[in-house]
């Protein structure tokens, strides 16, 4: 399977617009081949362009993120990824599971600020918060309005949701997922 000429230049179009395409163009090729790699499998199964945006987006970040680490340009440590040229020797260390306080940063969707794309932002919205408002009453128990609010209204992460919650975060993880699969799902319907 192969992508479209509009897909290969949304991804490109991505990549060069993330902060940390800037210093490493020389890993372009790098870059646009594993984005293309990552998006793949799951690229056709996506019908509206604003989702399909911004999964590319999430690709293309995670994509640059990964060949900076594997080409030695970018080392994670407890808070954030550094550059290797700014690792102390006291971020050293090894950590035991490195991924839990990873920060997901979601762009919002740029749309135009014409009276159509108004309507069609306020109609997404309301979509979202309705079927979450559904999903909620249908499933209390999983408290997927309450974790939703704490991810991507107050900016916390995993863990510390899985704290404020008393939840563990692996947990945490599993139920954000299966609500962004839910939602997606009823965007696409």
């Amino acid at each position: 399977m192969e992508l479209a000429q509009d897909k290969i230049d949304l991804i490109e179009k991505l990549i060069r617009a993330n902060r940390k395409f800037i210093n490493n163009e020389d890993l372009y090729e790098d870059f646009f081949n594993e984005a293309c790699k990552r998006s793949l499998p799951i690229i056709s199964t996506i019908s509206s362009d604003a989702t399909l945006e911004v999964y590319l987006r999430k690709v293309a970040t995670s994509s640059i993120l990964n060949v900076l680490k594997d080409s030695g340009r970018l080392r994670r440590t407890r808070n954030a990824y550094v550059s290797t040229k700014e690792v102390s020797l006291s971020d050293s260390t090894s950590y035991s599971n490195i991924y839990s306080d990873i920060k997901v940063e979601y762009e919002p969707i740029d749309f135009d600020n014409g009276p159509e794309d108004v309507a069609i932002k306020n109609e997404v919205v309301n979509l979202v918060t309705d079927f979450l408002d559904k999903i909620n009453k249908e499933e209390p128990d999983k408290q997927y309005l309450e974790i939703y609010k704490l991810r991507y209204r107050e900016g916390m992460t995993q863990s510390e949701i899985a704290e404020e919650l008393n939840l563990s975060q692996s947990e945490v993880s599993k139920r954000l997922f299966k609500l962004m699969q839910k939602v997606k799902k009823s965007l696409n319907d």
